[in-house]
């Protein structure tokens, strides 16, 4: 079993006091960017500067019917088994915020955790939208200066993840020239507790996306990168970890390819127990494997534990139908994933295979985003529709109900539905398990690529390219 050795930064000397120099220089251009901290109650705001105030920070055990992360547990299962029964949808509120919100949003403790490409981070009621507080981080990257992409500006991208046992909740924004800072806010006010700049090590800055959700595992944050639309310029699929006080070392998992291997599809890093799930895209080799095209296994310091690849990679690396674009997920036994070219795999969880080493596969879809999983069915996010996957034991993959769509975003189950937005039209969907029919159908207006939403006591929310829009049932 192959494995790579992470990287771990350390800074002695004048590369240290040079660093501090820049951390200094960008605490002062954050502060004098921060926007105002708003509460519920008092009509006036207030600014206060954006500047770190770390210390001992006390949990904040999550609420039943949170959704702290992307798909609502490490794991991206997308499930919400306490929601209740799936009633009349209809309006709630819709609150619009300075940019689109690309990243899911998440529910903590009774508030609406938005992001936008603005770099201000919200705190919505969820009950009415009414902004808690807001905190900007910094100008964001507008698309005319970046090599090539198509989200303007570019600020928060990759879906935030809140921490129980700080109760904070951490963001990494692309700021002007881009730069990209991992914050940690307190969930309850707002206020900046964590800032460190969180470069990857290899290409140039400007060439790297921040999409995929953060993930949170055994007191560390961890940040996959992947490239910008159009794939231009000097990048490396990379992940990086670092501890959740903000403190101490980077550490490092860089894709062995000579450019591109992005780790960007939205979901990010599934945790499965002590461990990390990525998908990488395709890289530059057609001749040598070079890790690109890939399923794998990661430790909690970063390190490769195991991998899968299809036997066809140097075809799918030369064609650009990689297994990047969807999260793998654990379905029982096994591992899922499927990727551009349509073929869904099972990898056996205990024993990836190498190249060409799957327990089973089928022609699936061309799949983007992360599927949601309720016991051994997987809802598989397609461009065309949303389909039903059935895994069994011994490995098999038997495909069930497929409900078209023009493009289906990310699918999420709760209230006895399965919901799905087609981001081509803005539709959204809330579907039967057992067969697909309509339930409920709603339209939002323009969403971006790629959108999921969050369900938490009896309402969804949705971010579209203005704000955040809830619906209620019952």
């Amino acid at each position: 079993m192959a494995t790579t050795t992470p990287r771990t930064f350390r800074f002695r000397g004048r590369g240290r006091r040079a660093l501090a120099l820049a951390a200094a220089v960008l605490a002062v251009a954050l502060s004098a960017c921060s926007g105002p901290t708003t509460t519920a109650a008092p009509t006036a705001s207030t600014v206060s500067p954006l500047a770190a105030s770390r210390g001992a920070r006390a949990s904040q055990p999550l609420d039943d019917g949170d959704w702290p992360t992307y798909h609502r547990d490490a794991a991206r299962t997308g499930e919400a088994p306490s929601s209740p029964a799936l009633g009349t949808l209809r309006d709630s509120w819709s609150a619009p915020l300075d940019g689109a919100v690309y990243a899911e949003p998440l529910v903590v403790h009774g508030q609406v955790i938005a992001a936008t490409e603005a770099n201000t981070v919200y705190a919505l009621d969820a009950s009415d939208g009414h902004v808690v507080w807001k905190r900007n981080l910094g100008s964001p990257m507008p698309l005319s200066a970046l090599p090539c992409g198509d989200i303007d500006p570019l600020g928060i991208t990759g879906t935030p993840v809140y921490d129980p046992a700080t109760g904070l909740v951490f963001a990494v924004a692309e700021l002007s020239g881009g730069r990209h800072v991992l914050v940690g806010l307190d969930a309850a006010d707002g206020s900046l507790v964590v800032q460190r700049e969180v470069e990857p090590p290899n290409g140039h800055r400007l060439a790297y996306q921040q999409r995929a959700a953060l993930a949170l595992l055994n007191g560390r944050v961890y940040i996959a990168y992947g490239g910008l639309y159009g794939d231009c310029s000097e990048y490396t699929g990379t992940v990086l970890s670092v501890p959740t006080s903000g403190d101490g070392p980077i550490d490092s998992y860089v894709v062995p390819t000579a450019r591109e291997g992005g780790i960007w599809a939205p979901g990010g890093p599934a945790v499965d127990g002590a461990r990390l799930l990525v998908g990488v895209g395709n890289g530059e080799s057609t001749t040598t494997y070079d890790g690109s095209d890939s399923v794998l296994s990661l430790d909690a310091s970063l390190k490769r534990t195991d991998f899968f690849a299809p036997s066809g990679w140097a075809q799918e690396n030369a064609s650009d139908t990689d297994l990047g674009s969807m999260t793998p997920v654990r379905v029982g036994p096994y591992v899922y994933m499927n990727g551009k070219s349509g073929t869904g795999y099972l990898l056996a969880a205990d024993h990836f295979g190498g190249i060409g080493g799957e327990a089973a596969k089928a022609q699936v879809c061309r799949a983007f985003g992360a599927p949601a999983v309720t016991g051994m069915t997987a809802y598989v996010p397609c461009r065309g529709g949303l389909q039903q996957v059935n895994v069994t034991s011994p490995a098999g993959i038997r495909l069930g109900w497929r409900f078209p769509l023009g493009a289906a975003g990310s699918p999420v189950t709760g209230g006895g539905a399965v919901w799905v937005i087609d981001y081509d039209t803005g539709d959204l969907y809330a579907l039967d398990p057992g067969d697909g029919h309509v339930r409920q159908h709603m339209q939002l207006g323009p969403v971006p690529h790629f959108v999921t939403p969050a369900i938490s006591a009896g309402r969804v929310f949705v971010g579209t390219l203005k704000g955040v829009t809830a619906l209620a049932w019952g």
